[in-house]
């Protein structure tokens, strides 16, 4: 059974990267709009107020024009053509104001005073050109904010980049140890120097170099005690077994005997998984017809009491594989099926895919969850003892996928996929 490491992220869709990108831009957006904003209140507010200054100068002298009975100067008038009705209103009130309208297709800045016989005298100064230094004041920001944000959101983004890709990176050599690969590490260049600036990002790939490095330690000595346990108890088990032959025949004898052979073969199996703990198995490869051999699996395991078993050839295969692995993996699994299900049991030769299924309660969730854990109980039932590690182990030396499941209708069924070489 192959457990997945992790479903993958994708490059971009809900990643650091995009948020901080989001962010950045966000920010920049908002700052430029508020210094843009300040920048346009104040210049125009300076630029309308020396033009309401001049009108109002203006205005001044018109008045002493009109009072001493001068002729009124150019662009001055009692209720000229274009002044605005709220600043005639004003001026006809006695007050003076200012005003920016329109005048002739031209921007214009009235300055409007009372008169005899409540009429306005009025000044119209040209604003053109004020007009066209706030718009195109208005134009700069607009585009140096455009800069601006494009030139932070680049420099931003890729500042986030190195550190989203360094968080890929540890993301991805935890995918690898949590696959098995307890020799994957990081290696940030941060925590191989000391004098370095250490940032969080190193100091989350220290933890899971250190982590990886702990977990590989305790794994390799917990290997190494399991083969000196199973080294040190085959001699004095081989002492045992040749002494329980020699005793008289009866039952106690039969008893000691049954017990022997028990301890004889749990010790093989842990000699077996310390060797494919150890990762160095390797092939003995030759062509077989998968039927023939799943009937020759069969016959050993009816022999070894296991029960019986049928089996169905629905599409025969020869395949390039290592015979006696293969008949151990699918061995380990006929036993279970009697061991722990009930019969019928069936071996299913498919092309490369050989099933093993019974029709008993299934397997428990632990193991379709997490895969076969050595002498794991749950309930108070029977565990499974080793027959399904030494199989999955066995599997993958094959270079084949072995899955675990329950049928719909109740019943366990292991699935065996080989691999086809050419």
């Amino acid at each position: 059974m192959r457990l997945s490491p992790g479903r993958l992220l994708p490059p971009w869709a809900g990643t650091l990267a995009a948020k901080a990108a989001a962010f950045i831009t966000g920010m920049c957006c908002a700052l430029a709009a508020l210094l843009g904003v300040l920048v346009h209140v104040s210049v125009t507010h300076q630029t309308v107020d020396q033009a309401r200054d001049r009108a109002l100068q203006r205005l001044a002298e018109v008045t002493e024009d009109y009072e001493a009975g001068d002729t009124l100067r150019r662009g001055a008038g009692l209720d000229p053509p274009g002044l605005p009705a709220p600043l005639r209103k004003m001026a006809a009130g006695g007050e003076r104001g200012t005003m920016v309208a329109e005048h002739r297709g031209r921007p214009t800045m009235w300055a409007a005073g009372p008169a005899d016989g409540g009429r306005a005298l009025a000044v119209g100064i040209d604003y053109s050109q004020q007009a066209r230094t706030i718009d195109g004041l208005d134009r700069a920001i607009l585009w140096s904010s455009a800069l601006a944000i494009g030139a932070t959101l680049l420099v931003g983004s890729f500042a986030v980049t190195r550190v989203t890709r360094r968080l890929h990176t540890t993301a991805r050599v935890a995918r690898r140890i949590t696959a098995g690969d307890l020799d994957a590490r990081v290696g940030d260049p941060r925590t191989k120097d000391a004098d370095r600036p250490q940032d969080e990002v190193a100091a989350v790939a220290a933890a899971l170099d250190s982590m990886a490095a702990s977990l590989q330690g305790k794994l390799l000595a917990e290997q190494r005690f399991t083969a000196d346990v199973a080294h040190e108890l085959r001699t004095p088990l081989t002492g045992l077994h040749a002494a329980a032959e020699l005793l008289p025949p009866g039952r106690p004898t039969e008893l000691v005997r049954d017990r022997v052979a028990a301890l004889r073969t749990l010790t093989e199996d842990l000699l077996e998984i310390s060797r494919l703990d150890t990762g160095r198995e390797r092939l003995d490869a030759e062509t077989e017809q998968l039927g023939p051999l799943a009937e020759r699996v069969v016959r050993a395991a009816g022999a070894a009491g296991a029960g019986t078993t049928e089996v169905r050839v629905v599409r025969d295969l020869s395949v390039e594989t290592d015979r006696r692995r293969l008949e151990r993996v699918l061995g380990n699994l006929v036993a279970n099926a009697h061991r722990h299900g009930r019969a019928p049991v069936v071996l299913t030769v498919d092309g490369p895919v050989v099933t093993v299924r019974d029709h008993g309660d299934g397997y428990p969730e632990y193991l379709l969850a997490h895969g076969p854990q050595r002498f794991r109980t749950e309930g108070g039932s029977k565990g499974h003892g080793l027959g399904l590690t030494i199989a999955l182990g066995q599997a993958e030396v094959l270079g084949a996928r072995l899955e675990f499941a329950n049928a719909p209708d109740g019943g366990a069924v292991a699935t065996l996929t080989l691999p086809q070489r050419p």
